[in-house]
């Protein structure tokens, strides 16, 4: 097997030698997925796969028709869908190997379409004993006509078998085949069908058979069925008699009476005759297109008052069964009396009783009389009525030669009844299963045994696979018959249809637990179809993995393909993957005071968990809203029909700085030490920041949390407003202390108070645009306006922890 690598320099040398030449069969890089395509016209498009060997190449493409796709570069494999609704459709895969040099290869393409088929018979002509036909077989509407068999059968052997050269038409055209035969009168009723099959040999698909069905026989003059021309028969006066004249002919015989040189105008094989007075002479005319034939009947009526009795007058016998019937008279001027019969007479004796007895009945007609002879020289006669029957030897039925069945097509089953009789008291049931869905009678008033055939037209569903299909064969014989009908019933006939495949019993939804292996046990789905199909499962377009658990991503729409030779056809199941409960929160949580209560941590699982807060073991009843309390440790546990899970996790309540004392004036005398403390509740800790005039006799320490100005013998110059402001980043709080200094020269004129609050009104504005400009250059700041009042034109110094001043 050359290698990719020398299939490739193969190729290059190839079509240096011919730029338009495409690649040799034997060393094509090429491969088409089906290599062919079958189908029936019009179905469903069909995709086709082209899969090259090289490695590297400049582009693969399909044309179809006139119709060129796009060119796929740097794929080994490309796909593309077949229309099967263009009788004359072309398709090539092709692959670039340079700028001036492809390979392709060619898909075949076959569209079909079953035919219909009509068959007609013509009589030609009658020769002593046989009989010519021409037989027609017209194939309807075919295509592609090269791949039609049309074969003719003779009752069940294959007698000519003929098929169609024409190779360019693809189109659907009808077609006819010619049967010449000659049908000999020995032969009876000969059955011919003609079989159309679509045959795509030798390794392809080969259609099932569409065929028709017609019965011939040889044509013959009339013959009557008993050897007699002429018979006698005797009535009784004022009874009602029927006269009996049976011929065989082909065409049946058309029957004509005439009695006495009157026209009777009956077209039967029996003229009734109402009260009888007279004797009669009839002749009975039997005739067809090839002749006729006449029986003449001599009617004796003997006057009312018969004293003859039969027991039993009518009777119903079994072919090759005894019978016995006798005749008595109860009245005594009697000469003698007897049967008189082809076999089983008797000669002549005396009364009152004498008994006709055979016992082998092995003839069809019988027909025995008994008569009397009274001492007057007068005779009387009477007959019996007997009916001889057999069973068929056999009954059976055929689906005549088309074998397989396709849904929604028409089709015939034969039932064939072998050898009985008499066939006028014949009776055939069809059954499909236990139900009765045909009955047919006979009107031939043949004695004789006889083979008799019973077709039903069925219209096939696909229900009707693996149904059986059976007849019954049944002789009706009256009262005088047997109690129960005698029957006998063919072999059972299963049917076998062919049918596009479907998914059953598919529920629109199912709800499965994570790790579930996708299986048939998950889905009560079945795929049905004939032939049995093929199921491929997919998820987001791609194949499933039936061996791969689900997880919880893979809750969506599941599509199933089931495709057989019939079709494909899909359904879709939405599949829910459910899981237990499960967290991915972190194990600390910061959240500022009087914020809504809202979940900070949600478990996952489906169904959706239900989540129970704990603290301290105890259950705990959400708030409106976090309170500074609230901080803590806190159990969550998070629970559905799958199980249940728990998270431990400390939440922090953040809050901003909030003071224990408010804004407050203090006096002192000048000379006292003063002493300033600002300290702040706040989570977290606050920053506090001291804002006041700076004096040499001012400090500032830190304790902790808590910040101190202390002013040591403090003088007129350390009056006014000392401001502690704390922050963190929840938010900033401000306290104003108001100091005032009473006593020696502590007195502060009101003006300079005055001047002194209106500077540091002006400091404070001030202060607030370089806050904003040192925003805009550095970050983000917060401001904190102060609401100052009565403060006097004083100086400020913002005093930091390390005890340094800063003016503003």
């Amino acid at each position: 097997m050359l290698s990719v690598r020398m299939l490739s320099f193969f190729i290059l040398i190839f079509s240096l030698c011919d730029a338009d030449s495409i690649c040799p069969p034997e060393h094509n890089p090429l491969t088409l997925s089906p290599p062919e395509i079958i189908e029936e016209y019009g179905g469903n498009p069909v995709t086709v796969n082209c899969t090259t060997a090289l490695a590297e190449h400049k582009g693969m493409y399909f044309t179809v028709g006139n119709e060129t796709s796009r060119i796929i570069e740097k794929q080994m494999s490309i796909s593309q869908s077949v229309s099967l609704s263009d009788w004359n459709v072309t398709i090539k895969c092709k692959v670039k190997l340079n700028e001036f040099n492809e390979c392709s290869k060619d898909l075949q393409v076959i569209t079909f379409k079953n035919p219909e088929v009509v068959h007609s018979v013509q009589l030609v002509n009658v020769i002593g004993e046989e009989t010519q036909y021409r037989l027609q077989c017209d194939i309807i509407n075919v295509a592609p006509v090269q791949y039609v068999t049309v074969s003719w059968y003779k009752n069940s052997e294959k007698i000519q078998t003929e098929s169609f050269n024409d190779t360019t038409t693809k189109t659907p055209v009808n077609e006819s085949s010619i049967l010449r035969v000659n049908i000999s009168r020995e032969e009876n009723v000969v059955e011919f069908r003609c079989e159309a099959q679509l045959d795509f040999r030798p390794h392809r698909p080969k259609l099932p058979a569409i065929s028709k069905t017609h019965r011939v026989s040889a044509h013959y003059a009339p013959e009557l069925k008993t050897q007699n021309s002429a018979d006698d028969t005797y009535a009784l006066e004022g009874t009602d008699i029927i006269l009996s004249c049976e011929a065989v002919g082909n065409p049946l015989p058309v029957y004509n009476w005439i009695c006495d040189g009157k026209n009777m105008l009956e077209n039967t094989t029996s003229l009734s005759l109402p009260r009888v007075h007279g004797n009669k002479t009839c002749a009975c005319t039997a005739t067809n297109y090839l002749g006729n034939i006449t029986k003449t009947i001599h009617l004796h009526v003997e006057p009312r008052g018969c004293p003859l009795t039969l027991t039993p007058s009518e009777t119903v016998v079994k072919f090759g069964d005894p019978v016995s019937i006798n005749c008595s008279t109860s009245v005594t001027d009697v000469e003698g009396m007897g049967w008189e019969a082809p076999f089983g007479g008797t000669g002549f004796e005396r009364p009152p009783v004498v008994t006709w007895r055979v016992e082998k009945l092995e003839e069809w007609t019988p027909s025995p009389f008994c008569y009397v002879t009274l001492v007057n020289g007068s005779q009387r006669t009477v007959s019996p009525v007997i009916t001889v029957y057999k069973t068929p030897d056999s009954v059976s039925v055929s689906d005549m030669g088309h074998g397989s069945m396709v849904e929604g097509r028409e089709y015939d089953l034969k039932c064939d009844v072998i050898n009985v009789a008499p066939v006028q008291n014949l009776t055939v049931t069809w059954y499909r299963g236990n139900e009765t869905v045909k009955t047919d009678t006979f009107n031939d008033s043949t004695m004789t045994p006889v083979n008799a055939s019973s077709t039903l037209r069925i219209s096939t569903q696909r229900d009707y696979n693996g149904l059986t299909f059976r007849c019954e064969a049944e002789l009706h014989l009256g009262p005088k018959g047997p109690k129960f009908p005698p029957n006998v019933t063919s072999p059972p006939y299963t049917a076998v249809v062919l049918y596009k495949p479907f998914m059953e019993s598919c529920p629109d939804h199912v709800t499965v637990v994570e790790n579930a292996a996708f299986s048939k046990s998950i889905l009560s789905c079945q795929a049905d179809g004939n032939p049995p199909p093929t199921v491929q499962w997919f998820y987001e377009g791609k194949i499933l993995n039936s061996s791969k658990p689900l997880t919880r991503t893979d809750s969506g729409k599941y599509t199933a393909i089931v495709e057989n030779s019939r079709g494909r056809s899909n359904t879709s199941v939405h599949i829910t993957v459910e899981y237990s409960p499960s967290f991915t929160c972190k194990e600390h949580y910061e959240i500022t005071v009087n914020d809504k209560h809202q979940s900070i941590c949600e478990p996952v699982g489906l169904p959706t968990p239900t989540l129970t807060w704990l603290k301290d073991g105890k259950q705990m009843v959400s708030p409106q809203r976090w309170k500074k309390n609230d901080s803590g440790k806190y159990l969550l546990r998070a629970h559905n029909t799958h199980g249940t899970a728990e998270h431990t996790l400390y939440l922090e309540i953040l809050y901003a700085p909030e003071f224990k004392e408010g804004n407050e004036s203090k006096e002192v005398l000048q000379g006292e030490n003063v002493t300033l403390s600002c300290s702040a509740d706040s989570n977290p800790p606050s920053n506090i920041t001291w804002i006041y005039t700076a004096a040499v006799n001012s400090n500032m320490t830190t304790e902790g949390h808590q910040k101190t100005v202390t002013i040591t013998r403090a003088t007129s110059t350390n009056a006014g407003y000392y401001i502690c402001v704390a922050e963190n980043k929840v938010g900033r709080n401000t306290r104003f202390i108001t100091l005032m200094i009473t006593g020696k020269s502590s007195q502060i004129p009101f003006p300079i108070i005055w001047v002194s609050l209106t500077l540091l009104i002006i400091i404070l504005i001030l202060l607030v645009v370089c806050c904003r400009i040192c925003q805009k250059k550095r970050g983000h700041y917060s401001f904190f306006p102060v609401k100052v009042s009565n403060v006097s034109n004083i100086p400020l110094t913002s005093v930091q922890a390390n005890g340094k001043a800063k003016d503003f």
